[in-house]
């Protein structure tokens, strides 16, 4: 049974020993000093020195077999080609300068980088059981985030799938226009309302105020036609929904919205799981995707 380090840096740095699809131990989350700079304004090597710190703490003296780190963007053989919310990734090795990091404290185990929501995809199917099956998951959190299990080949950003051509819709942190992520992301969410919160909107909108309501039912039915663009192009079957803004989901909404969209019978039978944000989940992922890797 193998021996694997999975590092997470989806809200926040947490790393873990897994054997097989298993914790071992406590979970290790990193707490920023508050006067400590910033995770999106660290250099690239610092962010490498803080992961080779988290990794020789869990490890403490023992050998493991392979480490797996899930970064935000574009990830293509452990190459960060695109990082959004980590602007000063993009172009870098990851796996290098973690390597490199890695080896000053004696620790030689090969390193692989993968999307973050990805590796929440191989989480939550590890732990449930559904390692043989296609899964996907959607991550509501200050982005938007979409992980597939087993990895396909393709970019599957699909937080900045289209859901709208409105040019007016422009609330996406990339830039562009008309994005899922525009719509439903956390940052996108305070810039269109200045005036409130996120969790307001939706605390108003069950009180009836009307603009809220309004961007509720929109929130909603962009995530229906982004589950819609992916049914129709690679089949129905699970999607998890996770992150800390799933818990301002109206399944029966989604639901409704779906079906105006799908139509076609063989392409219904899709399901749906709210599954609690947890760290852990994605520390398991991306171990198991280690794993796997090593032995690819």
């Amino acid at each position: 049974m193998s021996r694997t380090i999975g590092v997470t840096t989806a809200e926040r740095i947490a790393t873990g020993l897994v054997e097989g699809h298993e914790l071992v131990g406590k979970l290790r989350v990193h707490e920023e000093d508050p006067g400590a700079e910033p995770l999106f304004s660290t250099p690239p090597t610092g962010i490498a020195q803080l992961f080779a710190d988290e990794i020789r703490a869990v490890a403490a003296g023992q050998t493991v077999d392979a480490i797996g780190i899930g970064l935000p963007g574009i990830i293509l053989d452990c190459f960060i080609e695109e990082s959004p919310n980590l602007r000063q990734l993009k172009g870098v090795n990851m796996r290098d300068l973690v390597a490199e990091a890695l080896r000053e404290h004696g620790i030689t185990a090969p390193v692989y980088i993968y999307n973050d929501a990805n590796v929440l995809a191989a989480g939550l199917a590890a732990t449930h059981g559904q390692l043989d099956r296609f899964i996907r998951v959607w991550t509501l959190g200050h982005g938007i985030g979409f992980g597939v299990y087993p990895p396909r080949p393709g970019i599957w950003e699909g937080g900045h799938v289209v859901v709208s051509i409105d040019p007016r819709e422009r609330y996406c942190g990339c830039g562009g226009v008309g994005h899922l992520e525009g719509i439903m992301g956390h940052r996108a969410m305070r810039l269109r309302f200045l005036d409130m919160e996120p969790d307001e909107v939706f605390e108003n909108a069950r009180k009836r105020d009307q603009r809220c309501v309004e961007f509720v039912k929109l929130w909603h039915r962009a995530l229906a036609a982004a589950t819609a663009n992916s049914i129709h192009l690679a089949g129905p079957g699970k999607f998890f929904i996770s992150g800390f803004n799933a818990k301002h989901l109206d399944l029966n909404l989604l639901h409704q919205y779906l079906q105006e969209m799908v139509k076609m019978s063989p392409l219904q039978s899709y399901v749906f799981e709210v599954a609690p944000s947890s760290d852990e989940n994605a520390v398991i992922g991306a171990a198991v995707s280690a794993a796997q890797s090593i032995h690819a």
